[in-house]
C-alpha cells in the first residue's frame, strides 16, 4: 500500500513538472528582449516599458527593452525579423508599421510574413488641435470655412513625413477638399512647441501628446477622431458629430512574435499580456495617456493590421506623400 502511494506521488510530481515546463521558456535564466524600433522616450516606450515591467513580475523573468530606432521604426523591425524565433525576442511596434510598406520601397522585412501578431497593447485617438490665436473662431466648422476662403494660408505640423500625424492630416485634407501646407518636424516635442508658440497653425496629434497643452489652455481641441467622445475630454466633440464621417483615426501599439515562434510560447505570451493589461497599475497608466485597449483576438488583430496597411496605402497613394 505504501509503495503504491509513493508511486502515485512520484507520478503527480512528474505531471506537475511537465506542466511547468510546458508553460515556461526553455531557458529561464536567459532574459527576454522586447525590441522597440523607436528612440527612447517615445510613445512605444510609454507603453512598452510599463508593460515589460509588469510582465517581468508575472513571469518572474528578466525582460530587457532594446531601443533600435531609425527610419520610422523600420530598422529595428528589420533587426527583429532576423532574430531566432525561440520566444526570447519580441517586437514592439505601432501603426507606423502599417504605414511603412507604402512609404518605404525597399524594406528588408514584411510585417505580415516575418512576424505574428500577439496583442494590441494600446490605442490613442487623434485630436485636431489649433493655436488659439490663429483662427477667428476656434470651432471646426468655422476653421474649415476659413481655410477654404484662404487656401494655402494655413499649415499643420506633424511629427515627420510618413508618420500617423502626417497622414491623418492628409486624410483630413482629402476628405474635406482642403489645402493646408504640411510642416514636418522631427518628433512630437518640437512640433507641439512650435504650435504653442504660434509658428504653425494646427496639428492632428495623438491625444496622449496634446492632452497637457489642451488642459492648460495653450491649445484648443476642436474635434477628436473617434466614434464617441473621450471620457477625459467630454466637452470636445467628435468629428463625426460635426458632420465629418469616416474620420476615425488612432495611433495603436502592438506586440509581435518572430515568425516561427513555438505556438505554446506565443500563446503564453499573449495570455500574459492580457493579464498585464488588466492590472490596476497598467489600466491607471493607460487612462492617464487617454489610451484604451481594443478587444481583439490574435486573428482579429492580424486582419486589422492588414486593413490598416490597405487604408494608409491608399492615403499615401492619393496624397502623394513622400519621404524627404
Amino acid at each position: 500500500m505504501i509503495k503504491k502511494v509513493v508511486l502515485l506521488l512520484i507520478g503527480a510530481l512528474i505531471g506537475l513538472s511537465a506542466n511547468a515546463q510546458n508553460t515556461s521558456w526553455p531557458t529561464p535564466n536567459k532574459p527576454i528582449t522586447f525590441i522597440n524600433p523607436f528612440p527612447p522616450g517615445g510613445a512605444v516606450d510609454a507603453f512598452g516599458r510599463p508593460l515589460a515591467k509588469q510582465l517581468s513580475t508575472q513571469l518572474n523573468d528578466s525582460i530587457v527593452v532594446d531601443n533600435r530606432g531609425g527610419a520610422g521604426g523600420t530598422l529595428g523591425a528589420a533587426v527583429a525579423a532576423k532574430m531566432a524565433p525561440d520566444g526570447y525576442t519580441w517586437l514592439l511596434g505601432a501603426v507606423h508599421h502599417s504605414i511603412a510598406p507604402s512609404m518605404y520601397t525597399n524594406l528588408s522585412y514584411d510585417i505580415t510574413k516575418d512576424f505574428e501578431p500577439i496583442a494590441i497593447i494600446g490605442s490613442v485617438p487623434h485630436v485636431i488641435v489649433v493655436n488659439p490665436t490663429k483662427f477667428p473662431k476656434n470651432d471646426l466648422k468655422s476653421i474649415m470655412e476659413e481655410i477654404r476662403k484662404h487656401p494655402g494660408k494655413y499649415n499643420y505640423a506633424s511629427t515627420g513625413n510618413g508618420t500617423s500625424q502626417h497622414l491623418t492630416g492628409e486624410l483630413f485634407k482629402m476628405q474635406n477638399k482642403l489645402f493646408i501646407t504640411h510642416i514636418p518636424y522631427r518628433g512630437t516635442g518640437p512640433a507641439l512647441q512650435d504650435l504653442v508658440a504660434g509658428q504653425v497653425d494646427m496639428m492632428f496629434d495623438t491625444l496622449a501628446g496634446a492632452a497637457p497643452f489642451i488642459k492648460n489652455g495653450q491649445l484648443i481641441a476642436v474635434a477628436v477622431a473617434t466614434s464617441k467622445r473621450v471620457d477625459a475630454f467630454p466637452n470636445v466633440p467628435t468629428a463625426q458629430e460635426l458632420g465629418i464621417s469616416n474620420f476615425i483615426v488612432s495611433s495603436w501599439y502592438a506586440m509581435w512574435a518572430i515568425k516561427g515562434t513555438p505556438k505554446d510560447i506565443a500563446d503564453k505570451m499573449s495570455a500574459e499580456v492580457q493579464i498585464a493589461l488588466a492590472s490596476p497599475e497598467i489600466k491607471e497608466r493607460w487612462a492617464a495617456m487617454g489610451a484604451s485597449v481594443p478587444k481583439m483576438t490574435r486573428p482579429e488583430l492580424a486582419a486589422y493590421i492588414n486593413q490598416e496597411i490597405t487604408r494608409w496605402g491608399e492615403v499615401v497613394k492619393k496624397s502623394g506623400a513622400k519621404l524627404d
